[in-house]
């Protein structure tokens, strides 16, 4: 049997992790703009549903469009089975559709800082699920990077949310219908990003095909949501594109590209790493801000920035080592 070559193997994880970056870097870019040209380009009374609906579908444009581009479109398809879709895609998609259920209860009920800083818990349990689910270990350093990037985010948390109003509300009301969701929410976030990660990396799922199964299961519990929700009542009132214009279909274009982005870098890099990107966008929208609104970024933001950049490259750093046994 002949030996795999070193160098051609060394090339080969060189260009992976130069792509790796690459998506990284524009998830990065799309997440911390993303608020930005929303906020500019979706008038208020557009319907909240008809915008997540059009980049659901956006989204299954684009991943049909890249599969046929790359040439595995016949063949993921021709492969395509009802059980394999519903254990690779649709329990996450399922569990994603309750944690966004669960965050908008938190979010009535929880100030804005309480319910930002409680929110990024889920950085760790990523690493807890990717752990339990994938046996993936994570070295010293690389835990210590986790702890400085959750640090991270509760910073950037409170200077995003000081300036916004407090709720007062009982403390039971808080608790059940405020932090208990919100956690919840985290736990079921990590698992989800887990779960896809594991289709993706053992399962060998496409992460295209990921993102089509999940945006038509996810399209499908928001329009089943509608039947009962002012949004429904409002389609029927109003219509779908109530609201829009031709700009509008660029945050939706960009988000659904964004939708693309996560399914690869969750597919090559893994959840824990798409938190750091997460974090990271947070910075690049305070950035932004300062940029076109004259914004200037808060102290948190500031002391925020140097840390995210130390655990980013204390975890690149220090990867876990798998210990040789002695013979």
């Amino acid at each position: 049997m002949s030996a795999t070559n070193p160098g051609a193997r060394k090339s080969s994880s060189y260009k992976m992790s130069g792509r790796v970056f690459a998506y990284s870097l524009l998830l990065t870019l799309q997440y911390g703009a993303q608020p930005l040209i929303s906020k500019r380009c979706i008038r208020r009374e557009v319907i909240v549903t008809s915008s997540v609906l059009a980049c659901e579908v956006a989204k299954v444009a684009c991943a049909l469009f890249f599969m046929a581009r790359d040439g595995t479109l016949k063949k993921v398809f021709k492969e395509w089975t009802l059980t394999g879709a519903l254990t690779a895609s649709g329990l996450p998609a399922a569990i994603y559709a309750l944690q966004n259920s669960l965050l908008q209860i938190s979010y009535k009920n929880l100030d804005s800082l309480t319910f930002s800083m409680l929110n990024q818990t889920k950085i760790f349990f990523t690493a807890l699920f990717t752990f339990l689910i994938l046996r993936q270990k994570q070295s010293i350093q690389q835990i210590g990077a986790l702890f400085l990037l959750i640090i991270a985010a509760v910073l950037l948390s409170i200077g995003e949310g000081s300036s916004k109003g407090s709720r007062s509300a009982n403390s039971d009301q808080t608790l059940f219908y405020g932090i208990v969701p919100v956690l919840v929410a985290s736990v079921l976030s990590g698992l989800a990003s887990s779960l896809c990660q594991w289709a993706s990396q053992v399962k060998k799922h496409s992460s295209y095909l990921m993102t089509v199964e999940m945006s038509i299961v996810g399209s499908l519990c928001l329009l089943a949501s509608t039947f009962k929700s002012p949004d429904g009542e409002s389609f029927k009132q109003y219509g779908f594109f109530y609201g829009w214009t031709p700009l509008t279909l660029i945050p939706v274009i960009i988000n659904a590209l964004g939708g693309i982005l996560v399914g690869l870098v969750t597919s090559h890099a893994g959840g824990v790493r798409k938190g750091f990107v997460i974090v990271s966008a947070l910075l690049v929208t305070a950035l932004l801000q300062f940029i076109f609104e004259g914004k200037p970024p808060s102290l948190y933001c500031l002391v925020a920035l140097p840390i995210v950049v130390s655990s980013i490259s204390i975890y690149q750093k220090y990867p876990y080592q798998v210990k040789k046994k002695e013979l």
